[in-house]
């Protein structure tokens, strides 16, 4: 009998640790005050609804644009860098000869080249929400700030979808001590279901040069997949009872509301969909070949799985792991120092990922109903500081789009010949983010409620970027 309890109280733990995590990371009950805010929310137009689903790839730490799409080759040296740009697929389009495979995919993609914000320095929320908070606000709690647009499509999905419509691979972000993803004021049940991923490294790579980063290798997890390793669905079933007796179900609304959740725990600890999209199998020696066999690549392939599954957003962060790992200096993009000894190694991971996400988007027929964004969250200084790096600059970067309902072969907007400020076509992130959720059918003057039950836009009061739309 003893026996036999502790293995039950064991599995109410565990479970219970798996339905906080997944409540914590995006599973959304339909109906009650959810479902009255998104009755309430809607505002009668519907966006153009091209794609079903979005991958979100994030460039953690200020990627420079001017290395990469918005290249100066007349400018001068301490302006223009070490790189040089190449012809795409597109005539009179250039980028970064350190991209060649993204040049040969111009064709299914818009470049901005005048995005801009006010917001200050590593702060990740208008990236993610379009909220152009003050420098200083990134660190605020999340329960003060406006849902990420993954968090928002957590809260307008259908009744009865168990699914999270909202995973984030392979780290949080705040594995860095930022915040911008979460779901800010709709609480925790709205937030994304995030996997989790040790950094891995070669065998004697050296992790304390940052001029020469070692490169990131992993495989995202689910964290709560040790639960259900070696565990049949058929064994968890009859476990199940064990867990939610007919007592919970007859209790209080408090316990009763806690079983629903229990329910949606169970529900995703089991579908063979999900699972299956964290199965490390899938990502034989081919995928590794064609993303490059690092964790950026490896969770982006992960991405095509779980939206073929059904999720509709999917956020691929490359974010850095200095101060989690000690004596690994990876900052990311934020190159202060050694920018372009660094580039070196990064963009062609970026290359590989981009190119190898499209091909297999386009063969699986999944391209032109999925949206894919590559961004980050400001852009780097125009000059060359005395360390060979770029410093914070909030003023002009770019973004790149791709995929469903995108003009491809598309450039909007412009900068200087500098490379420093917008002088065409100046877009904030609000308007990308209104363009994201135009696309995927949802009127960006939609609102959600806040604790209070004050109204606000989804998209911050943004504007779709119509010119790069089909």
């Amino acid at each position: 009998m003893s026996e036999e309890l502790s293995r039950r109280q064991l599995l109410q733990r565990q479970l219970k640790g798996a339905g906080g995590a997944l409540l914590g990371g995006g599973l959304a009950l339909s109906g009650g005050s959810a479902a009255s805010g998104v009755a309430a929310g809607l505002s009668g137009r519907a966006g153009s609804g091209r794609a079903k689903s979005v991958i979100f790839l994030y460039l953690h730490g200020g990627a420079p644009s001017q290395d990469m799409f918005d290249l100066k080759p007349r400018a001068p040296r301490e302006i223009r860098g070490e790189f040089s740009p190449i012809a795409t697929n597109v005539p009179g389009i250039e980028i970064c000869e350190h991209l060649p495979r993204m040049a040969r995919w111009m064709h299914r993609s818009a470049i901005l080249r005048a995005v801009h914000h006010k917001a200050g320095c590593h702060n990740e929320i208008p990236s993610f929400t379009g909220y152009e908070s003050p420098s200083g606000m990134q660190e605020l709690t999340d329960n003060g700030l406006p849902p990420s647009m993954g968090a928002v499509c957590e809260y307008f999905k259908p009744a009865g979808q168990t699914l999270p419509a909202y995973v984030s691979l392979p780290n949080p972000l705040n594995v860095a001590g930022e915040t911008g993803p979460g779901a800010g004021f709709l609480g925790r049940r709205y937030a994304p279901l995030e996997s989790r991923a040790v950094p891995e490294f070669d065998t004697g790579a050296v992790l304390n040069q940052r001029p020469n980063p070692p490169v990131v290798r992993g495989i995202p997890r689910l964290e709560d997949s040790r639960l259900i390793d070696g565990v049949t669905s058929a064994r968890l079933a009859l476990r199940r009872g064990l867990l939610l007796g007919e007592g919970l179900r007859g209790a209080a609304p408090v316990q009763a509301e806690f079983g629903r959740f229990q329910e949606l725990a169970f529900g995703v600890l089991t579908a063979p969909e999900l699972r299956e999209c964290f199965d490390p199998g899938l990502i034989d020696a081919g995928v590794r070949e064609r993303y490059g066999n690092t964790l950026f690549g490896n969770s982006a392939f992960m991405a095509t799985k779980l939206i073929a599954a059904g999720v509709r957003f999917v956020n691929v962060i490359w974010t850095w792991y200095y101060g989690a790992y000690p004596g690994v200096a990876d900052y990311g993009w934020d190159t202060h120092e050694h920018n372009f000894s660094i580039l070196r190694s990064y963009l062609p991971q970026v290359d590989r990922v981009y190119s190898a996400l499209l091909e297999d988007l386009e063969r699986s027929g999944q391209l032109d109903e999925t949206l894919v964004v590559l961004t980050t969250d400001f852009g780097r200084t125009p000059g060359v500081n005395q360390t060979a790096g770029r410093d914070h600059w909030m003023h002009c970067y770019s973004t790149v789009l791709a995929g469903a309902g995108i003009r491809g072969g598309t450039v909007y907007g412009a900068s200087d010949a500098g490379a420093a400020w917008p002088v065409d076509g100046a877009v904030r992130p609000a308007d990308i983010c209104a363009t994201i959720y135009d696309q995927l059918g949802m009127d960006p003057d939609s609102y959600v409620y806040d604790q209070l039950n004050r109204p606000h836009r989804i998209a911050q009061g943004g504007t779709p970027i119509w010119s790069i739309l089909e």
